[in-house]
């Protein structure tokens, strides 16, 4: 799942009253948010409780969780002028060390039992946020940057990659087994803009995180979720990331085709499915299980859970992937 648990009850008790960039900043506090669904489900791993938006946070922006807003920027990014305001080196040691600790601590807390993902924002969605000071319905005016400044646009996109790739670097270096990359606004951008202003970017990190692992002798499997990005499976399954995760808006045996067989998918329920009787939910499940197929395949929701989904819900989805899954394996 997406984000840690915020759906849960023990979530949000502990959650009560703090503030969440401060609760972002405590290794002790992300490991224990990140365990919580562990405790409660059978997942084959666990993401690192986190926000995409600490990297705007290192090069220099205020960003605030408003309560009943979302991320809230003091300062965004009006002109490219405004380039000149964001740290031009960015030690992610010193900066996002905390992300580091955190990561190390959980490894150790899992002992092993599953794996651990780490995960950052891909460049075009924290460059929307930054440009546009926080959630938004149109992107305008990220997006009137990228047709009144796409020089500036693609330098702003360059050195949130450089970032970003040291970032995901050192979370392997403090124990990630795995990596997912989350184009959360692609689906705001048509075809082409996709294709100029994220795609590039998004290869770019692949490749070079896998270059500079293989110079160590290692290797982690990379995840690259591209929200409402259906016009781009093929261009994604060929962008050196093991698996392509999908929202609900594709049909999994359409995916499977575009995509071949050299990468897994991931995904792909609609999450408000899990608003469902338990019956349908298992239902469900078995459709997209059916359509997936078994190999090369990890079941997952087509995007995060919502605050005022049913843990036990969450539990049948899961009981059901598990229950269909051996059926199907069975009958090979």
């Amino acid at each position: 799942m997406r984000q840690a648990g915020r759906y849960l009850p023990e979530f949000r008790e502990f959650r009560a009253g703090k503030d969440f960039f401060e609760t972002c900043r405590s290794p002790e506090a992300c490991c224990e948010l990140t365990l919580q669904p562990l405790r409660r489900f059978p997942f084959d791993a666990a993401i690192i409780f986190s926000d995409i938006l600490v990297i705007p946070q290192a090069l220099g922006m205020d960003v605030q969780m408003v309560a009943g807003k979302g991320p809230t920027f003091s300062e965004p990014l009006k002109e490219p002028e405004d380039l000149q305001r964001l740290q031009a080196e960015v030690d992610v040691g010193k900066e996002l060390g905390y992300v580091f600790k955190a990561i190390t601590l959980t490894r150790h807390k899992i002992e092993g039992k599953v794996p651990l993902i780490g995960f950052t924002g891909a460049p075009w969605t924290l460059m929307s946020y930054m440009i546009e000071g926080g959630g938004s319905n149109t992107h305008s005016k990220a997006k009137r940057w990228l047709y009144r400044h796409p020089e500036a646009s693609h330098k702003l996109l360059k050195m949130l990659t450089d970032v970003i790739v040291q970032y995901l670097l050192g979370q392997v270096a403090a124990g990630a087994q795995a990596l997912q990359v989350f184009e959360s606004h692609a689906g705001i951008l048509g075809p082409l803009e996709f294709k100029e202003f994220s795609l590039p970017y998004l290869r770019d990190i692949a490749r070079r995180i896998k270059d500079k692992l293989k110079e160590a002798g290692q290797d982690v499997p990379m995840i690259v979720f591209a929200k409402d990005a259906h016009y781009a499976v093929e261009d994604l399954s060929q962008s050196n990331y093991e698996v392509v995760g999908l929202d609900w808006t594709i049909d999994p045996r359409s995916a499977r085709e575009r995509a071949g067989r050299k990468v897994s998918l991931q995904g792909n329920m609609d999450p408000c499915a899990l608003y469902a009787p338990k019956e349908r939910i298992s239902e469900i499940v078995k459709k997209m299980l059916e359509g997936f197929g078994t190999k090369g395949y990890i079941a997952n929701l087509g995007h995060g859970l919502y605050p005022d989904m049913d843990p036990e819900n969450v539990g049948t989805f899961v009981e059901a992937v598990h229950q269909h899954s051996k059926q199907m394996i069975k009958q090979m």
